[in-house]
């Protein structure tokens, strides 16, 4: 993102040169200056969204509510989920990262829940395909 940035300000930068040039020498002094004035302030808006695209990935910013709801219609299709208790997601560059609470059948043996709780989370990491990794913990569900 820095190099698209950076190329595009020397490109905006010399047309900019140029056209304070040309006003210039055509006695309107006025032009060099307005002209490094935007060419300035094009540096520092590049700067500025490189900034604050950096800390959004560097804060553990949550997922689109588009993805959080793509993740949860995935965990309903699972087999034997009874209840989505919480999901957490959070951007680490292009991936994500998932955590996400079912509830199963209380009285089921472990065995059973473990495999419930394997399946939601092949399941999302294969239907979303920039998740990174999903986490899942089973909870008891009693009716």
């Amino acid at each position: 993102m820095a190099d698209a940035w950076h190329h595009r300000s020397d490109s905006l930068s010399s047309i900019g040169s140029f056209i304070g040039i040309l006003g210039a020498r055509c006695g309107f002094l006025i032009l060099d200056s307005i002209a490094s004035i935007v060419i300035a302030l094009f540096i520092i808006k590049a700067g500025v969204d490189i900034f604050i695209e950096t800390i959004r990935k560097m804060t553990d910013e949550a997922c689109d509510e588009k993805t959080v709801r793509r993740i949860y219609d995935v965990i309903n299709e699972q087999e034997g989920v009874k209840r989505i208790d919480d999901v957490k997601t959070r951007k680490f560059g292009n991936k994500i990262y998932v955590d996400v609470e079912i509830s199963a059948d209380a009285k089921m043996p472990l065995k059973d829940a473990h495999k419930i709780a394997e399946n939601v989370h092949v399941s999302i990491e294969k239907s979303i395909a920039f998740v990174k990794h999903c986490m899942v913990h089973v909870n008891p569900y009693e009716e």
